[in-house]
């Protein structure tokens, strides 16, 4: 009798809790344009631009073109006063996809608000040997986690 009570008041809520949560996972992700996102980024503050003059950053040197021997060679700049120091990633997707041809990272970049080119000392320097179009992002982070980013087109022949 004492078995029949801890199915029915402990293991069958958590059966049914599991079968249900399922299915409502189940029927959320048959809608178009949802997915499953585990690390949600709240704690972000986002901000996208695409190289206009005020924009709070910048790539500087991408050119339209490139041939499969030239390197794409590219800096940054932050116009952004809250950016005094932060992480550099510098990412190549074919266009149109998700999947990254390569990607740079510049950690612990600081500048002085007078200069704010970087990576400091160094540039992001690739070779793309794969003739298409390519999409390159430049992503900064500040030690808050705040994110602002930007996105050129090149394509290499």
């Amino acid at each position: 009798m004492a078995s029949k009570r801890v199915l029915f008041v402990f293991v069958l809520p958590v059966v049914l809790s599991l079968i249900f949560g399922g299915a409502v996972l189940a029927d959320i992700l048959q809608k178009p344009g949802r997915e499953l996102n585990m690390m949600p980024s709240a704690n972000f503050e986002t901000s996208t631009s695409h190289n206009t003059s005020n924009s709070p950053i910048e790539i500087i040197g991408l050119a339209g073109e490139y041939t499969t021997s030239t390197p794409v060679k590219i800096q940054v700049q932050v116009n952004d006063s809250s950016f005094g120091c932060g992480d550099l990633y510098v990412t190549i997707f074919p266009a149109g996809k998700d999947i990254p041809v390569t990607q740079g990272g510049f950690l612990e970049q600081c500048f002085e608000s007078g200069n704010s080119i970087i990576p400091i000392d160094d540039q992001f320097s690739e070779i793309i040997d794969t003739p298409g179009s390519y999409d390159i992002v430049a992503e900064m982070v500040s030690k808050q986690l705040k994110n602002i980013s930007t996105k050129g087109t090149f394509t290499v022949k």
